[in-house]
């Protein structure tokens, strides 16, 4: 009798993804060569997915969805593999991504770090790897988030870009991220994003004090049947929500924020004078 290799499906996502394939696949009463020949691969690529030798890939995943009829449901390989991709993601986040590469507005309030969609890669790139230096998540998850990331910054170049407006807490600004010069480049790259015709750029100044209704990072997008969708997130959660009843008491919160923020003006000529030092 052959000796069967075990995968504990606690040891990370690629060994959960693993240990499920050959769930699926013996309750089916499929060999490895038989999965493997109804997908396209060998019985040994397959052997090799189970047992972690092999990392899945999408194709493999799409083409195991269609062999065990998961294609679009939530028992889908191909999302899972999409968690395996994302790394560390928070729920809802593959989501939102989806949605905000087809939002006809994108509404972001960050505090702290810049927000994504406003990163330079050099900016993503440090703060990737100060996340790997804490071990919260591996060199191959960071390139993988900071690859992401440009992906999703890449979906809104658009022939009709989406109007995108960033409000930022001064705290963004202020904070360094990655060294002097990438620092700076960084916030060459507000100003220049603040020039642009579909977007609109708001520091909410340390001054407004208890008048700043967000304590952490907001998303709101508009769809293009108007629809709004909103997704906030925590150091440990993510929630995307499309209730009206909760979604518009968000954008009316935003636009709160808005007015008490600097204009664009003044939020360019904050930029500037702390590039150049001064209080």
């Amino acid at each position: 009798m052959v000796n069967r290799k075990e995968v504990n499906p606690d040891g990370g996502p690629e060994a959960a993804y693993g240990a499920r394939l050959r769930r699926e696949r013996e309750a089916r009463g499929w060999k490895q060569d038989d999965l493997g020949a109804r997908i396209g691969y060998t019985g040994r690529h397959v052997s090799g997915v189970e047992l972690c030798h092999k990392s899945p890939t999408r194709k493999f995943s799409i083409a195991v969805d269609v062999a065990m009829n998961f294609t679009g449901t939530a028992d889908s390989f191909e999302r899972e593999w999409r968690k395996i991709k994302h790394g560390v993601l928070l729920q809802g986040f593959p989501e939102y991504v989806a949605l905000e590469g087809r939002a006809a507005e994108i509404r972001l309030f960050e505090v702290g770090v810049i927000p994504g969609l406003l990163q330079t890669r050099e900016y993503a790139e440090a703060l990737a790897r100060g996340a790997v230096d804490r071990g919260v998540i591996t060199p191959e998850q960071a390139d993988q988030r900071v690859s992401l990331l440009m992906e999703r910054q890449g979906a809104l170049l658009r022939t009709v870009p989406p109007m995108l407006i960033a409000v930022l807490d001064e705290s963004c600004i202020r904070r360094p991220i990655g060294s002097p010069a990438v620092m700076d480049a960084q916030l060459q790259y507000l100003v220049d994003f603040a020039t642009q015709s579909h977007t609109m750029l708001q520091i909410a100044p340390y001054s407004i004090g208890e008048q700043r209704p967000f304590n952490r990072a907001v998303n709101l997008l508009t769809l293009q049947d108007r629809s709004p969708v909103s997704y906030v997130e925590s150091e440990t959660q993510g929630h995307l929500d499309r209730e009206l009843s909760s979604v518009i008491p968000m954008v009316r919160a935003y636009h709160q924020l808005q007015a008490v923020s600097l204009s664009q003006t003044d939020t360019v000529d904050m930029i500037h004078q702390h590039r150049k030092g001064t209080p």
